[in-house]
């Protein structure tokens, strides 16, 4: 049972440093990089969906599942989080503190359109409200 004990807090302790560490490098774990980390993978796993179960993919011919689609857009997710950490860079650069969270949001607003998408895809209706936030987000990006 020690051994047990001893084992989780190991893990534990090695996640919380990546976390940390990942949370720095990006600018901070607050609560725009968690929605857009958030988002990303909903993104992501309701394309999956639109493309295997529903077969309504645009990605494809088919509309089916593609290997190679699933491969580029786990490669543009990377590539966002590669934008954000550049902008968080230049904002300790700059002495600023909007680059990061002018990019973060644009890429929020970006993933909020795509899951919309995919949910329509789907055949869900979308209301009214979800798409009130996008324009309210693209106004806030807009003026940073």
């Amino acid at each position: 049972m020690i051994h047990l004990t001893e084992t989780k807090a190991a893990v534990m302790t090695g996640a919380a440093l990546i976390g940390g560490t990942i949370g720095q490098v990006f600018g901070g774990m607050d609560a725009a990089l968690i929605t857009l980390l958030l988002f990303m993978a909903i993104d992501y796993v309701s394309g999956l969906i639109v493309a295997g179960v529903f077969q309504a993919s645009d990605k494809s011919a088919s509309g089916s599942l593609s290997s190679v689609a699933c491969w580029q857009g786990l490669l543009k997710k990377g590539m966002t989080l590669v934008i954000v950490l550049v902008a968080s860079r230049l904002d300790i650069v700059l002495g600023t503190a909007f680059v990061r969270d002018a990019v973060v949001i644009a890429y929020i607003v970006n993933e909020t359109i795509s899951i919309i998408e995919n949910a329509g895809l789907m055949g869900l209706p979308v209301p009214d409200v979800i798409m009130q936030a996008i324009e309210q987000l693209q106004g806030k990006n807009e003026q940073k």
